[in-house]
C-alpha cells in the first residue's frame, strides 16, 4: 500500500464526515462546516491510499512566528503506517522559521507529540470555550 501525501484545501463533505467519524470526533457530524473550515486553514496537508482520505493534519499562522496545529487524525486502519509521524514532519518542514509550533494534545496523546519534538509546557494549560451545534 502506497499513501500519497498532497498540499490542498478542497475536500468533499463524505470524505472528510468518513475520517472525522473514524476517530469519533463529533466535528464529523458537520462535513459541510468542515469543507468551510478547510478553505480557511492556512496550512492543510493530507494523507490518501489512492482516492480514500487517510489521514490530515491543519494549522493556522500568524504568518511570521507562530502557527497552531489545529487538527491531526489518522484512520485507525491506518495506524503505524508513520501516517501521523510524516503529517507532523511536513508541518515541521513548513514552519520551520516560525518561533513557535503549538499543539493542544490531550493526555493519550502526549506521548506521540513528545516523539515528535513537542515539549509540555510547565506553566500553561489548554482552555476551551466549546459550543454544540444543532
Amino acid at each position: 500500500m502506497s499513501i500519497e501525501y498532497k498540499d490542498t484545501h478542497s475536500f468533499l463533505q463524505e470524505e472528510l464526515k468518513d475520517l472525522f467519524l473514524s476517530v469519533e470526533w463529533s466535528s464529523g457530524h458537520f462535513p459541510e462546516k468542515l469543507v468551510v473550515a478547510m478553505k480557511n486553514f492556512k496550512t492543510v496537508y493530507s494523507a490518501w491510499n489512492e482516492d480514500k482520505l487517510v489521514g490530515m493534519i491543519c494549522a493556522m499562522d500568524d504568518g511570521i512566528m507562530n502557527a497552531y496545529v489545529h487538527y491531526l487524525l489518522v484512520n485507525p486502519k491506518y495506524h503505524g503506517q508513520r501516517i501521523g509521524r510524516t503529517l507532523v514532519d511536513m508541518m515541521k518542514k513548513h514552519y520551520k522559521d516560525y518561533m513557535r509550533i503549538a499543539v493542544i494534545a490531550y493526555d493519550n496523546e502526549a506521548h506521540f507529540y513528545e516523539n515528535c519534538g513537542f515539549e509540555k509546557s510547565k506553566d500553561a494549560s489548554p482552555m476551551f470555550i466549546t459550543s454544540l451545534w444543532t
